[in-house]
Formats: structure tokens, C-alpha cells, sequence
């Protein structure tokens, strides 16, 4: 852990407050009322906060979910304070955050995220394990947040089985990708698909591992550029839903240059059981 970071479980009101002044500042928008936070981590959520030198740099919150007879932790938010980014700090809340999820006796973690958002993805996918394979449409709405603004809120639904083998056991052997879909890049620098349609018709339903290529930089193409952003948010939309109505599920990425690619395979090839 880095010198002078703590993670530390916040159980109080008054750290609901500190928690909410850093929401805002990250998200740019109203934080979550304190008397939905409380009342979540006194009954089985979770709410823990990321302190450098004694001030909260970055926190996770979560609440308990219930599907089909099961329950799971539903992990609603995670933010860094801007200073603080790409220096491990959400990886350290969520290896913290499963920690405490077995320790209130929870198999399954799940939450959302924007496919687009490579950071994001880098972590759930290829750092946790986390996996997908349910794509929602617009599934907050339109949001006016700093970081959403402008774009259907598309999200992967990821699920995160914190005691399986997948998640625990680092070795995973799986063939070598295949990569259906081209790309180039504009003469602004940013990378463009270049047959969708034409590449949609070439998708296999084998056991290969299937690469889908996204942005690196997406929030600087979406700034530069909107109309491509759009179709970006288009292209992969029908790009996943394909894929995934064919029974794959997306469980790593591979960074390469502009680009980084998301990686699929089908789900039966995971190995999603219980250790032990």
C-alpha cells in the first residue's frame, strides 16, 4: 500500500459528510442524501473511504441487492479525488471492499460501468475479474454530470464472483484473439471503425476469444469530436448485444496504442465455481 494511504470501513454520520463533499467534487452533481448512505451500511452495505495523509481521497459505496432468491452487494459508486487518479487507489478499495463483502458473507459483487471508459474497464475486467455479458441501454437516462454529459448512459452490468476460481486463480490459459473488427485513425488522431456492417457479418459463434476494439482516450475524443463519440456509443452498443446474445462474455482487456481491446469468450469456458 502507498506511504500514507489508509482504507478504512466509515460507519458515521459525519463520514457520510466528508463523503459527500468529495462525490460532488468528482461527479460534479448532487451527492446521495446521508439518510440513504446510513441507513444502507447499517444494514449489510458497505461504505469505505481511501485517506492519504488524513484526508479522504477516494471512497466506495455499496448496498445490498436481491435477484431471483439471491442476494449480492451492489456497489452503486466508487470515486478518486482528480489529484489522485491512476495511482492504484481504486483497485486497493475493491480488493477492501470484497475483503469485507466475504466477511458479511457475500459470493457475488455487481455493478455498472461504461463500456467506453477504458480506465474503468482496465480495472473491472482485467485487474478484478469482474465479467459481462448484459448490456443496458440508456440506463440512467440523460445524465448532466461532467463525465456523462452528452451520451446515452449505456452500461455493462458487471458481476464480480469474488470466491470463484476465475477471480482467485491467476492462471488462465485462452487462445490467441481474434479480431474481427478494423479501425484507423482520423486526421484529428482519434480511431474510427471502418466496415462495422460488413465486420458484424464475419462474427463466429465458436470458443475463440473475440476482440472488440474501443478508444483509449475516450473522454478526449468525446470532447474533440462528439458526432464520433456517438457513434462509437452506437457501433458497440450493436457489437455487444450481438455478441452476447450469442452467449459470450467479456472478461479482460489489452491495451495497444490508441486502442484497447476488449476480450470475449463464452461464458461456460469461465471458471465461475466456488473454490473449495
Amino acid at each position: 500500500m502507498q506511504q500514507g494511504l489508509e482504507v478504512k470501513s466509515l460507519t458515521t454520520i459525519e463520514d457520510m459528510k466528508v463523503v459527500q463533499k468529495l462525490e460532488a467534487e468528482v461527479w460534479e452533481m448532487e451527492p446521495i442524501p446521508i439518510h440513504q448512505t446510513i441507513t444502507a451500511v447499517k444494514n449489510g452495505g458497505i461504505m469505505l473511504g481511501a485517506f492519504y495523509n488524513g484526508e479522504l481521497v477516494g471512497f466506495s459505496y455499496g448496498f445490498p441487492g436481491f435477484d431471483r432468491g439471491k442476494s449480492f452487494l451492489c456497489s452503486h459508486m466508487l470515486g478518486i479525488h482528480k489529484n489522485h487518479r491512476d495511482k492504484g487507489i481504486g483497485a486497493l478499495l475493491k480488493e477492501a471492499q470484497k475483503e469485507e463483502a466475504i466477511r458479511l458473507g457475500y459470493e457475488l459483487i455487481r455493478w455498472t460501468f461504461d463500456p467506453l471508459q477504458s480506465r474503468n474497464g482496465y480495472l473491472n475486467l482485467s485487474k478484478l475479474k469482474g465479467i459481462c455479458n448484459e448490456y443496458a441501454v440508456n440506463c440512467y437516462g440523460e445524465m448532466e454530470d461532467g463525465i456523462n454529459k452528452g451520451l446515452p448512459s449505456d452500461r455493462f452490468n458487471i458481476e464480480w464472483w469474488i470466491r470463484s476460481q476465475h477471480v482467485n486463480d491467476n492462471l488462465h490459459n485462452y487462445s490467441e484473439p481474434v479480431r474481427p473488427f478494423r479501425w484507423e485513425l482520423t486526421e484529428e488522431g482519434f480511431p474510427i471503425l471502418t466496415n462495422i456492417d460488413g465486420d458484424m457479418r464475419h462474427i463466429a459463434d465458436s470458443d475463440d476469444v473475440v476482440s472488440i476494439p474501443i478508444p483509449l482516450q475516450f473522454n478526449e475524443l468525446k470532447v474533440a469530436n462528439p458526432a464520433l463519440a456517438l457513434q462509437w456509443r452506437n457501433n458497440t452498443r450493436a457489437i455487444f448485444q450481438t455478441l452476447f446474445s450469442k452467449g459470450y462474455t467479456a472478461f479482460s482487456m489489452t491495451k495497444e496504442n490508441e486502442i484497447i481491446y476488449m476480450n470475449l469468450i463464452k461464458r461456460d469456458r469461465l471458471k465461475l465455481e466456488k473454490e473449495g
